[in-house]
């Protein structure tokens, strides 16, 4: 494959090797995934998709469209390095988890920028959007939902409206095992997909 776009194909690529090399059997063990014997089965933001292994293939189940490259890296990464670790029940931002004073600016402007002036300049589309994706309505914020994210790590953005006095806000949480199941760059791509997944059901 020549590649065009390096910033979202040659990660993939590189991935897509690792992937390749996997034992497929501890995969499932660690993370949970159901594995057939040729493809696992793993649901994002409430699609199913079956990933085919060791050639990788994606399908999504509910014959909608094929999730962008970044997306499919982050099912990649999922599958190679996560863990299924029991929720405690706790939220955290993402500065309370490990690594994550290190990386709080990137992600400020990646994931809490955008989504204030994503959602906080539409509230009612944001709500519609949200709920259309069957997320739960949370009592925080002038906005909130959570919703199942993958395996089970479960996400809540909470928006706040701007007005002639303050911009638009808005706060992402995690639920408590992200600190152990996920790295930081990983959190912060989950914090970008769900947005962009929120955003292309307004």
């Amino acid at each position: 494959m020549q590649i065009e776009n390096h910033k979202e194909e040659v990660p993939f690529a590189h991935y897509e090797e690792l992937f390749r090399k996997l034992d497929a059997a501890e995969a499932a063990g660690r993370t949970g995934a159901k594995w057939d014997g040729k493809e696992f089965y793993v649901n994002l933001l409430g699609r199913t998709y079956a990933i085919s292994h060791p050639a990788y293939a994606l399908r999504p189940l509910d014959g909608g469209a094929m999730p962008p490259l970044p997306v499919q890296t982050f099912m990649l990464r999922y599958l190679l390095e996560s863990k299924n670790v029991p929720w405690a029940g706790a939220w955290k931002t993402f500065r309370e988890m490990p690594w994550g004073e290190m990386y709080i600016k990137p992600y400020t402007g990646r994931v809490l920028t955008r989504a204030a002036f994503t959602f906080g300049t539409r509230v009612a589309s944001f709500k519609a959007a949200a709920e259309k994706m069957g997320a739960t309505p949370v009592k925080h914020g002038d906005a909130g939902y959570q919703f199942d994210l993958i395996g089970g790590y479960k996400m809540q953005i909470l928006v706040w409206e701007g007005d002639d006095e303050f911009p638009p806000n808005a706060q992402v949480l995690y639920s408590d095992n992200f600190a152990e199941g996920f790295a930081a760059e990983d959190r912060v791509v989950a914090g970008d997909i769900l947005i962009s997944a929120i955003k292309a059901n307004m």
